[in-house]
This record gives structure tokens, C-alpha cells and sequence, in this order.
């Protein structure tokens, strides 16, 4: 396959930006290196200089008069008196213990020099040698030659930057250039095999694919090229991946830009990488640019807190617009973006002209997850007892990045646990540590504390099971998960496009058994409800806001429109409107409440049994807890008694030691014959 990044240019041709990497992007190059070496050589040696001439030489330090007495009495060596620039030097005659010459010094200042010099020629007659003072230029070049020398380097450094700023290179002028990276077939391992669940998406993404191969095929009917497609979905749905995908199935270069990296410390820079950016798409046309999280800098301009036309992201957007705008017919260039935030979007970048298209990358349904989890099992190693229909069905609201994290996390368990390869339990552990967090076996329980959150899981699970139009239940569990002392995990036996309101309802008296359990079994209450509480509170806010499910309230929305750019929450309705709501969500989770406590009471023989097996077994599978709440027992083997078998087989398989004798030595005396 020819490679992407190639424009039948010739490599090295300085006109076109001189020699490229294997990525694509030039080298970059490094301004003024002969000439920043100089200069550091010549500032070096101006400090070694400076430092050498402030330096002192060993002696001591007199006063003047003290000086006059050292010479009235003698004891200065002849001929050994210097006037210097800064000090009056001499050698002084050894004395005591002394058997060299001690030189002496006066510090001479540059105010009093020339009073000193004739007070020293009157003293010695002028028998002293005169050294000479510092020269005109070291007077006034002296305390200016570093600053000086800082200054000439920040000069160099500013006129390379403005030089590369028009020419494209340079210190400054790198801060235009386009950060991208050129992808291919080759460096990216990805196709569109390694894509399931998105089916639609990558239909039209192919189209767009054909459209660059064959464009004379599309244009015949007097079509126009498609400018944009703007790939929308949550976190983790592929949409990066997708992109991939094009780069490995395109047969023509392939820019991929993060929409931070437009955005730098100087204004204007943003719009310069654009620029750039879009200057080397048209050079390589056909091609594609993919620019992934573009909120970064397409966000609405004018709202929030932005600080007005000057702001650099919008000047980044506004480059956008243009070089999107200013596409011809023939320059067969298609801009592909990804956002998880739509609604923050820019109209004029969404308007058809500029991404013509919206591709919508949602949650994989139950078919989509199978697929992908297929995908993923390839890289691993598998047992006979796998089900991935069943993990696909019991993972409902996952990614694809969840699902690619629950084959990953179950290869690893498998891989410590030693096995040769993953079972089906491995991956059921594997989605459980990703939804509630890892399991916490060494964390010490208090009784009571075990005792409320048995009672707590069990009242979820016999409501669960009783009620109507709930999920079918999967397992109740007291181990402590994450940040959870215990859950019941349910598993959906369909994909909801919707929410009915009758399964609301009921997922909100599910919601609040584990409280209604733990109040009647404690007679008390503990705080282990709060995301019971927030669940039920939250399923009811939305109900009376965004669902009109009151019939008080009727059909209307409440609930302001989510665009995030200010700290003030919206609000278009009255202050009673206002009350008529909080005692609308109050009428709910009263009624959730007092329903579910009214059916555990009728079936708290149930809630006893489901508890108490939990107490025993701390795990229980849905088959095991409608054995018991038909009233029958379970036949199976408790914690302790799995951990007494653990241990009695690991005994067993642990050979006794014997002591080490040798062989010309026989029994020490008294020594008892081994039972062995």
C-alpha cells in the first residue's frame, strides 16, 4: 500500500520545508545553536574575570591611621608600599612567631582616592610605587558588562524567533507549527475487523472512504463532497477508535490533532497551528484530518465567562470556520471530529457545509456487546465454561471500553490465580470489580455491622424477586466490594431504549428495602442507605422534571437545558411551581417507601431465611435465594467448611520434614524413632 504521508514531493527541497520524519512532521529544528554557544562561551568568561578581580588577597585590613603607625615606627618593608586601584599595599615586617612578611592592606574608596594618594606621597616622601588606577573604559563599561551581555543574548533570541515566525521555523516561529501526527495502516495495527458494535457508524464512515478512493463516483449525479462528519457518543463507544480504523482502511494520509493541541500560553498560536495544519492537508489532498475531543476549543462562543473576541479559543474556532469554509470542490479533504459534548458546540461549526454530517456512536446493545466481546477474546486464552452471551446480557450500559477492561481484568485474575486459562467465573469477578470495585475479604466486620448489611442485601433481594417489572436478580453478595459493604446485582433480560414507568416505580421500592430491612430487623438505621437514597431521590426528581410522570404538574419540563458555561443552574418556573415540585418528588419516595414496607412485612419470613444464609455463606446466587424463599435448604457448603477443606488439602500437599542425618552418623542418644 503506498504510504500515507506522501506528496510526490522531493524530501529535502528547502522550499517545502525541508526533510521529513517518519511521522510525517519535519524535524524540528534548533534555532541559533553556533550562536548560542558563543555567546554562553563569552558570558562564562566574563564572571571567571569579574570573579578573579573582585577576589581579595590573604592579609589584613587597617585603618589609615593605623597605617601611619605601622610606617612612623618601622615597621613596613622598604620598597614594598603599592597604591593600587581599590588599596594601599605593603609588607609588613615578621613579628613573634612570625617568620614571613605579613602583607597589609587599607581599603581605599573610589571617593577618597585621590585624597589618600597625596596623604601617602606625604608620608613616604613618594617612595612607594604607584600601580595605576582602572582605565576609562573599565570605569564605565565595568558594572554594565553582564546586563549588557543578557541583553545581546535576549536580542538574538527575539530576532531568530521573528525571523522563524515568517519563514516557519525558528525558536517562536515552532509554536505555529501543527502538533499532528500522519497515521497509516502500518503504525495504527487497526481495521475496520477490530470494530464491532457500531454498525450504522461505520457504515457511513465507509461511505466516506469510498468517497475519497472513487470521488468521480459520487460527483457524477452532481453531489457534493461531504466536508465534515462530526463523530458524537459517550465516553469509551470508539469513537478514537473508529478513527484508527479509518487510517488503517484509507489509502491516503491520515492527521490526527487532539483539540488541545491547538491551545498554547501565547495568543494567536492556536489559529496558527490551524492554519498550518490545514495548508499541509491541501498539499496532501486526498487526505482526512481528525481532530478528537474538539469541545476543547469549538465550544459556543459569547457564553460563560469568556473573555470576549480576544479569547484564544475562540480565535482557534474561528480559524477553524474558515479553513473548513474555504474548501473547494476538488480540494477532497474531510475533516472527521469526536466530542462526548455536542450541546457545547458551536452552531456555526455544526451547520451543514462544515460537518455536514453527525455520526452517532451510542452504547452497544446486547447484540453490539457479544460482538465486541468476541473481538476482545481473541487476544486471550478461553475455557469450554465461558458464556460471553451471558456476560453480554448481564453488562447493560457498558462501552466497549468497559468490555475491552472486563476481558483485560479477567485474563489478569486468571493469570494469578495460575490457570491456563480464563473461566467463567473469572470473567463474572471481572465485571463485578469494574461496576462495584474490588473485593475487600480482609477488611474486619463488626457482628452488628454484618448482621445489618445481611438484613440490608436480603430486603433488596426478596423485594427484587417478589416484585413485578423489576430486573431478574443475579446474586446478593456481604462481601465488601469498593466502597460498599454489599450488593445485589441484577441481570437485565433486555436492553431498555426507554424507561417505563411502572419499572421506575418498581426500582424504586427495590431501592428501598435494604433501609426497610435493617430498621426492622436493628431497630435502628445506619448511614449504608445513602446510594439507595440518592437513587430513589434521583429517579424521582427526573420523573416530575424532565419525564412528566405528575400528574399535578402535567406534561412539562421543568428542567433547565444543560449547556454548562455558567455556575447559576436555570430556572423558568415559578417560586409555587416551585413547591408543588419538591411535594411531588416527596409524594413518590413516600409511596416507594411505604409500599416496599408494607411487602417485606408480609414476606419477612422470607428476608429471615435469605439472611441467615448470607450470614453463612456471604454469597448467594438468584437459583440459591428462590430455593430458599419456597422454604427449602440449601445443600451447600459454608465459608468455614470451604476454608476447612482449603486448609486439610493444603496440609496434605505439603510433604513433612524430616531431619537431616548423615549417613555415618546413627541416632543421637535418646533420640525416639520417627513415626515415618
Amino acid at each position: 500500500m503506498p504510504d500515507p504521508g506522501r506528496n510526490n514531493k522531493r524530501p529535502n527541497d528547502p522550499k517545502q520545508g525541508g526533510p521529513q520524519g517518519p511521522d510525517g512532521k519535519q524535524p524540528p529544528t534548533k534555532p541559533g545553536k553556533g550562536m548560542m554557544g558563543w555567546v554562553i562561551i563569552v558570558i562564562l568568561v566574563a564572571l571567571v574575570l569579574m570573579t578573579f578581580n573582585n577576589i581579595k588577597p590573604q592579609g589584613r585590613d587597617y585603618k589609615w591611621s593605623e597605617f601611619e603607625n605601622l610606617y612612623t615606627d618601622n615597621q613596613l618593608v622598604e620598597n614594598t608600599i603599592v597604591f593600587k586601584a581599590r588599596a594601599i599595599e605593603a609588607q609588613q615586617k615578621p613579628t613573634g612567631a612570625e617568620t614571613e612578611p605579613i602583607l597589609v592592606r587599607v581599603p581605599v574608596s573610589p571617593d577618597v582616592r585621590r585624597d589618600r594618594f597625596v596623604e601617602l606621597n606625604e608620608l613616604t616622601n613618594g617612595d612607594f610605587k604607584d600601580a595605576g588606577g582602572p582605565s576609562l573604559w573599565q570605569q564605565i563599561l565595568g558594572p554594565w558588562l553582564i546586563p549588557i551581555l543578557f541583553l545581546i543574548l535576549i536580542w538574538v533570541f527575539i530576532l531568530r524567533g521573528l525571523r522563524g515566525m515568517g519563514g516557519g521555523s525558528g525558536m517562536l516561529g515552532n509554536f505555529g507549527r501543527s502538533k499532528h501526527r500522519v497515521l497509516s495502516k502500518a503504525s495504527t495495527g487497526i481495521t475496520f475487523d477490530d470494530v464491532a458494535g457500531i454498525d450504522e457508524a461505520k457504515d457511513e464512515v465507509e461511505e466516506i472512504i469510498e468517497f475519497l478512493k472513487h470521488p468521480k463516483k459520487f460527483t457524477r449525479l452532481g453531489g457534493r463532497i461531504p466536508r465534515g462528519v462530526l463523530l458524537i457518543g459517550s465516553p469509551g463507544c470508539g469513537k478514537t477508535l473508529l478513527a484508527k480504523a479509518i487510517a488503517g482502511e484509507a489509502d491516503v494520509p491520515f492527521f490526527s490533532i487532539s483539540g488541545s493541541d491547538f491551545v498554547e500560553m501565547f495568543v494567536g498560536v492556536g489559529a496558527s497551528r490551524v492554519r498550518d495544519l490545514f495548508k499541509q492537508a491541501k498539499e496532501n489532498s486526498p487526505c482526512i484530518i481528525f481532530l478528537d475531543e474538539i469541545d476543547a476549543v469549538g465550544r459556543r462562543r459569547g457564553g460563560g465567562f469568556s473573555t470576549g473576541g480576544h479569547d484564544e479559543r475562540e480565535q482557534t474556532l474561528n480559524a477553524i470556520l474558515v479553513e473548513m469554509d474555504g474548501f473547494g470542490s476538488s480540494d477532497q479533504v474531510i475533516v472527521i471530529a469526536a466530542t462526548n459534548r455536542a450541546d457545547v458546540l458551536d452552531p456555526a461549526l455544526t451547520r451543514p457545509g462544515r460537518f455536514d454530517r453527525q455520526v452517532i456512536v451510542s452504547l452497544p446493545d446486547i447484540k453490539g456487546r457479544l460482538e465486541i466481546l468476541r473481538v476482545h477474546a481473541k487476544k486471550v486464552k478461553l475455557g469450554s465454561n465461558v458464556d460471553l452471551e451471558k456476560v453480554a446480557r448481564g453488562t447493560p450500559t457498558f462501552s466497549g471500553a468497559d468490555l475491552e477492561a472486563i476481558i483485560n481484568e479477567a485474563a489478569i485474575i486468571a493469570t494469578m490465580a495460575e490457570k491456563d486459562f480464563i473461566e467463567h467465573e473469572d470473567l463474572e469477578e471481572a465485571r463485578d470489580k469494574i461496576k462495584f470495585g474490588r473485593q475487600r475479604k480482609s477488611r474486619v466486620v463488626e457482628e452488628d455491622d454484618r448482621l445489618a448489611t445481611a438484613y440490608h442485601e436480603a430486603g433488596h433481594a426478596v423485594l427484587q424477586t417478589v416484585l413485578p417489572n423489576t430486573d431478574p436478580l443475579h446474586k446478593v453478595t456481604i462481601i465488601p466490594r469498593g466502597d460498599f459493604g454489599g450488593a445485589s446485582m441484577s441481570l437485565p433480560d433486555k436492553d431498555r431504549m426507554g424507561f417505563g414507568l411502572k419499572w421506575l416505580k418498581a426500582t424504586m421500592r427495590v431501592a428501598c428495602g435494604g433501609r426497610i430491612a435493617e430498621e426492622i430487623k436493628m431497630d435502628d438505621i445506619t448511614s449504608g442507605a445513602s446510594s439507595d437514597i440518592a437513587q430513589v431521590t434521583n429517579i424521582a426528581r427526573t420523573m416530575i422534571l424532565d419525564w412528566g410522570m405528575s400528574d399535578r404538574l402535567g406534561f412539562v419540563r421543568y428542567s433547565g437545558s444543560d449547556n454548562r458555561e455558567g455556575f447559576v443552574p436555570e430556572r423558568e418556573f415559578s417560586d409555587d411551581t416551585a413547591k408543588i415540585i419538591d411535594e411531588e418528588i416527596k409524594r413518590l419516595t413516600d409511596e416507594a417507601y411505604n409500599d416496599a414496607k408494607a411487602v417485606l412485612k408480609d414476606n419477612w419470613d422470607k428476608v429471615v431465611a435469605v439472611a441467615e444464609a448470607l450470614l453463612i455463606h456471604e454469597t448467594l446466587t438468584a437459583d440459591e435465594i428462590n430455593t430458599l424463599m419456597r422454604g427449602e435448604q440449601l445443600s451447600k457448603p459454608t465459608v468455614s467448611q470451604l476454608l476447612a477443606a482449603e486448609a486439610k488439602k493444603k496440609r496434605e500437599e505439603t510433604p513433612a520434614l524430616e531431619p537431616e542425618t548423615r549417613e555415618d552418623e546413627g541416632p543421637a542418644p535418646g533420640a525416639m524413632p520417627s513415626p515415618a
